[in-house]
């Protein structure tokens, strides 16, 4: 529409690699055409299954879910840089803590938590994947000021974005909403966004036994029926009423990598709290 100022919208899908019921549903929602930016998180036993999936859908942006926690009962994941070398981010099993606050509270080491994200980082680069960008699993990262420094050190190191460094106004309505009202969270959403880049930030899952055995061990927005609610997000965001509340608003979706190709990195600030 000439003389008005579009409407960008990039959509983020979080947890890559957590288990395999959620790297399915990723390929579903990659599937459906729209474009997406899947952040994935490499300390997880199922980043490779979500790297050939990735490979095999080359459009997709890619960001490192920078991860320091380790939230189900019962399917745990430690660090990448190896127990041993970043005693005081793990618990007396080895394993990240459940909470970003019990991580806190545990003291842990600037210089140990630079080397546990450089080497998730390094995993990604190695896995043969072009990646774009960095975000950060339960906000746990850009939380504590002096792991966000380290991030955005990182980040301007190996060339990355940053989630939420471009002005993205963010929202993730769907995330409280029941399975049911999912659908119309997102619509509300579309009816409501701004010109310039807006960023919805989704859980995608398959309700399956896999994912319904996992209980969430995290205090902070942590959700019962999780495996439900993570089937709903993909519903909702797959669904004809969301495609065609998006073509309404004349939104154009866009991913993190196109982004970074209109802006630059020179442009990324850090966002206001």
């Amino acid at each position: 529409m000439p003389g008005v100022d579009p409407i960008y919208l990039i959509i983020r899908s979080d947890d890559g690699g957590m288990s395999h019921s959620v790297n399915m549903a990723l390929e579903r929602l990659i599937e459906s055409g729209m474009p997406v930016s899947v952040s994935v998180m490499f300390a997880c036993p199922w980043y490779q299954e979500t790297v050939e999936m990735l490979k095999r859908h080359p459009a997709t942006a890619v960001g490192v879910h920078l991860t320091l926690n380790s939230e189900w009962k019962n399917y745990r994941w430690g660090p990448v840089s190896g127990r041993g070398t970043v005693p005081t981010l793990v618990d007396d099993e080895g394993y990240f803590f459940p909470t970003s606050e019990a991580l806190y509270q545990h003291h842990p080491d600037l210089r140990e938590v630079e080397r546990e994200l450089r080497a998730q980082i390094d995993r990604a680069l190695r896995s043969g994947l072009k990646i774009d960008y960095v975000d950060y699993h339960m906000g746990t990262v850009s939380r504590y000021p002096e792991f966000r420094e380290i991030a955005e050190r990182l980040a301007h190191e190996y060339k990355l974005g940053m989630s939420q460094y471009f002005g993205e106004a963010r929202g993730n309505p769907q995330y409280d909403a029941a399975p049911s009202a999912k659908v119309d969270s997102l619509v509300s959403f579309v009816q409501h966004l701004q010109p310039g880049f807006n960023l919805l930030v989704t859980h995608v899952g398959i309700d399956n036994e896999e994912l319904g055995a996992l209980l969430d061990m995290n205090t902070d927005g942590g959700l019962p029926d999780m495996s439900k609610n993570r089937q709903g997000e993909l519903t909702a965001a797959t669904s004809r009423r969301f495609s065609e509340a998006l073509n309404a608003r004349h939104v154009r979706l866009i991913t993190y990598r196109q982004v970074i190709e209109m802006q630059g990195l020179q442009s990324m600030q850090r966002p206001v709290p």
